[in-house]
């Protein structure tokens, strides 16, 4: 084996351009792939960096986010999230737990500072957890200490641990930070350790990851007076995660957990609404495995990156092709020294080991320089795909290949080898000493040029359906970036606020907001200003439950929900929304007036079908609510959602930040009144002003010093990010695309040019008897173009089939489209005329009488 390692070593270098060509493109084609499984495997395969991660179980099975009320949950019953009062029921009453954490669906914004620093508030993401959390996963403290139960009680010491990724960037690994006090939204905490490297919480996501974890009972202290999760037996807002002792039966667990739900759930039922009356028997849940947390990044990305893969393997395959036809044309060459090692009593297998160990050195080689591509085009991924929130978003995925990559490039290097190695060995090894003696340019048996022809063919089919699916995916995103979403974002800016990290008060927002809009209409190039809970496509989501005066209670399993917000006067025309009947809210609407709303198309068509809905009333969640707000106009429906794209838009009202309701149950008051925090502000500045966002900053600090401005984005940004994913996916299938193409076009050009040489001497024949070069040039071409229409022939049913698997991925698109398939048709066509083009005049070059003279 050493002695054939270092023959095929020699013969590498013996073979400079060969060499080269064959290791470029395997480090393309293995690259690629790599790039894609180092993502496979930390966001689907990978558990989280704790310990023991088998022994951990969630309860739920659901990704839901963020806040979910109510003693029902989703359509089919399925409870996910749980609230504090459930949690705390699961751990009491299941011993089969030996400790069972909460974590906080979602993410809070928090405002940070060091203690009687002057600084401006650093904007954070915090994540509520319990106080055995920590402890649960078997995580252990850089510095200091982590969390305990005692830590999560009401009316604790406020306590917080920080992340070690913030403690070293932020604060330079200062241990002196551990014991400090800090100013966490107008609160004083002390920072009582840091979490080890690595450790970035219970739960993978591409936005919102924790770089603080502060006890669930501190909620209560930073909101006091009001209701808070903790407070709402039905507020579900946490995943559980639990480890399990040892020799417990998840069946069994499973089982046990559903009687606890019930039995809980029984306890509230005189608390619940009619319709979750009807429904909290019907409730139930599931447990998996925990080891990967909650996988919210899995479960957005997963069928993404399946795709991807499935790509990135159709391009290793087109590489093997063109590897494979270099190691056969390479062999049959070299056919003269075969035939004289066989004729001296060579073994067929020995020379087969022998190519082997050739072509799989190559791979491995071409493997090794894959890894740099493969580093390279995870960041490209990254960058693609997870920039969510800008440049400072943390996501805790590497583009450094892990062991088991390594392993997974080691392995396909080696298989890469074998796969384009093989057959050419098997093949060449077999040739016929005396017709192989006979001379070096004489034609090949028709059965090494079958092979030939027939890796090209392949190639071919394989990059049409690479290049039908680019163009499928490519268009689907131009689709999704161009549809109408029912209001302008071109000449917009989005400025991203959170008045809740001040001290500000509910009842402080609506003047503040009148301030606001003075200063920033005074920005040279400002047409106008508003302010919103959540602008359209800004990735929130308020829902409630809508009962109409007049009518009864609906069925349990009638949907009645519809989205809404709280916004500014001003809005509908900003956004450049059209009013299609009555009026929009206005500044007469105030606290003193009669409480209005404005409701989509949408609303209207579920609600007030072929009905006048001007003066109708309608309210939230309760019957005895019915009237609270009377419909004033309805708007053309906007597309607000950041999925669902290829659903119909749902209902959807909005209501005057100038009013507030006074309800009889508190939790409605305690929501009311901080819906009246807005999160966004929408300024229309038609020329794109220069310095906008120093201006708002300039403008929203002369108003409050500690209001705070994340940041601010032109509204196409924020639109278009919303499409990342699938941006992502199409630039990625067209790259792939472009690659298959690349590389079938250079084997189409080494399968001519081998066949010319092959042929030189019957070229020269047949220009001696008369015929001119264009014939020969006819020749080439037909050769060639017979090749493409036969891999067309394959190629198009196999990506009409593409196509189909892809509809899921589709928006606007037949998966059929003839267009998208013609064109990718007439570039396959393209690149095999320019691969032909050099074959073609060489062969028409062809000088008769030398030909015949060499040849013979």
């Amino acid at each position: 084996m050493l002695t054939d390692l270092r023959d095929a070593l020699r013969q590498l270098r013996k073979a400079p351009g060969f060499t080269a060509t064959a290791i470029i493109t395997l480090a393309l084609g293995i690259g690629a792939t790599t790039a894609i499984f180092t993502l496979v495997h930390q966001v689907m395969l990978k558990s989280l960096p704790v310990s023991k991660p088998e022994e951990l179980w969630r309860i739920g099975d659901k990704i839901r986010c963020c806040n979910w009320g109510g003693f029902a949950q989703g359509e089919d019953g399925n409870f996910s999230l749980f609230s504090w009062e459930a949690y705390n029921y699961f751990r009491s009453h299941t011993p089969e737990f030996s400790d069972l954490a909460a974590l906080q669906a979602g993410n809070a914004q928090l405002g940070v500072r060091r203690a009687g620093a002057q600084t401006p508030l650093d904007t954070r993401n915090g994540q509520y957890v319990s106080g055995n959390f920590f402890r649960t996963f078997g995580v252990q403290p850089w510095i200091g200490r982590l969390f305990s139960d005692a830590d999560d009680k009401v009316g604790a010491p406020l306590v917080a641990v920080m992340s070690y990724r913030v403690w070293q960037q932020k604060y330079g690994a200062d241990p002196s930070v551990v014991g400090s006090g800090f100013q966490i939204d107008g609160y004083a905490f002390t920072i009582i350790g840091i979490a080890p490297p690595g450790f970035y919480g219970a739960k993978l996501a591409g936005w919102g990851m924790p770089d603080i974890w502060i006890p669930t009972t501190s909620e209560k202290t930073l909101n006091p007076g009001v209701a808070t999760h903790i407070d709402r037996a039905q507020g579900n807002y946490l995943d559980l995660i639990g480890r399990v002792r040892p020799g417990t039966d998840p069946r069994q667990l499973e089982a046990k957990l559903r009687v606890e739900l019930h039995e809980w759930l029984a306890s509230h039922v005189s608390d619940m609404e009619p319709g979750e009356k009807a429904l909290w028997q019907k409730q139930t849940l599931h447990i998996i495995p925990g080891g990967a947390g909650v996988a919210s990044m899995r479960d957005e990305y997963q069928d993404g990156l399946k795709l991807l893969l499935i790509a990135a393997a159709c391009v290793l395959l087109v590489a093997c092709g063109n590897l494979a036809n270099l190691m056969l044309a390479r062999g049959l060459k070299d056919r003269a020294q075969i035939s004289i090692r066989v004729a001296m009593g060579a073994s067929r297998m020995r020379l087969v080991r022998k190519a082997l160990v050739e072509s799989v050195l190559l791979a491995v080689i071409g493997g090794a320089l894959g890894i740099a591509v493969a580093v390279a085009g995870t960041r490209l991924i990254l960058y693609l795909a997870v920039q969510v929130g800008g440049h400072d978003n943390y996501v805790p995925v590497s583009s450094t290949p892990s062991w088991p990559v390594l392993l997974f490039t080691l392995g396909l290097s080696v298989l890469t080898g074998v796969l384009f190695g093989v057959a050419p060995a098997w093949m060449t090894s077999h040739a016929d000493p005396a017709e192989a003696l006979r001379g070096a340019n004489r034609s090949v048996g028709g059965s090494r040029s079958w092979a030939q022809k027939s890796l090209v063919i392949g190639q071919a089919a394989m990059s049409l359906v690479l290049l039908s699916a680019a163009a499928l995916l490519a268009q689907s995103l131009r689709n999704l970036e161009h549809q109408n979403f029912g209001f302008e974002h071109k000449e917009r800016f989005v400025a991203w606020i959170n008045p809740t990290l001040s001290t500000l008060k509910p009842e402080q927002m609506e003047p503040l907001y009148r301030q606001i809009n003075d200063r920033l209409l005074s920005i040279p190039g400002v047409r106008s200003v508003t302010e919103a809970t959540y602008a359209p496509m800004t990735g929130d989501s308020w829902n409630e439950g809508i009962r109409i005066l007049g009518r009864p209670e609906p069925d349990p399993k009638e949907d009645t929900s519809a989205g809404w917000a709280r916004v500014t006067p001003g809005f509908f025309d900003t956004i450049g929304a059209k009013v299609v009947l009555g009026r929009a809210i206005t500044e007469d609407d105030t606290a003193a007036t009669r409480h209005i709303a404005v409701v989509n198309q949408a609303f209207v068509n579920r609600f007030f079908k072929n009905q006048n809905p001007i003066g109708q009333h309608f309210g939230e969640d309760r019957l005895k609510y019915a009237g609270t707000f009377e419909i004033v106009g309805v708007i053309r429906d906007i597309r607000y959602m950041t999925w669902g794209y290829k659903e119909p838009i749902g209902p959807m009202f909005w209501v005057p930040e100038a009013q507030s309701v006074q309800y009889d149950d508190p939790n409605f008051t305690d929501g009311d009144r901080y819906s009246h925090f807005l999160y966004n502000i929408v300024l229309w500045a038609p020329g794109n002003p220069p310095a906008l966002e120093e201006h708002v900053r300039r403008a929203l600090s002369s108003v409050n010093a500690d209001l705070v401005l994340n940041n601010v984005d032109p509204y196409t940004s924020v639109v278009n990010a919303d499409f990342q994913q699938q941006d992502m996916i199409a630039t990625l299938t067209s790259l792939f695309g472009a690659l298959g193409l690349i590389l079938s076009a250079v084997g189409l050009y080494g399968v001519m040019a081998y066949t010319v040489e092959q042929r030189t001497s019957e070229i020269g024949l047949r220009m001696a008897l008369g015929a001119n070069r264009s014939d020969m040039i006819r020749m080439v071409l037909r050769g060639s173009f017979w090749q493409i229409g036969l891999g067309l022939g394959i190629g198009i049913p196999l990506a009409i089939l593409a196509g189909k698997l892809l509809k899921d991925q589709l928006f606007g698109v037949q998966p059929w489209n003839p267009i998208m398939l013609g064109g990718a048709s007439a570039l396959l066509l393209l690149a095999a005329v320019v691969a032909s083009v050099v074959p073609a005049r060489r062969a028409a070059g062809v000088e008769p009488m030398v030909a015949l003279r060499n040849g013979g």
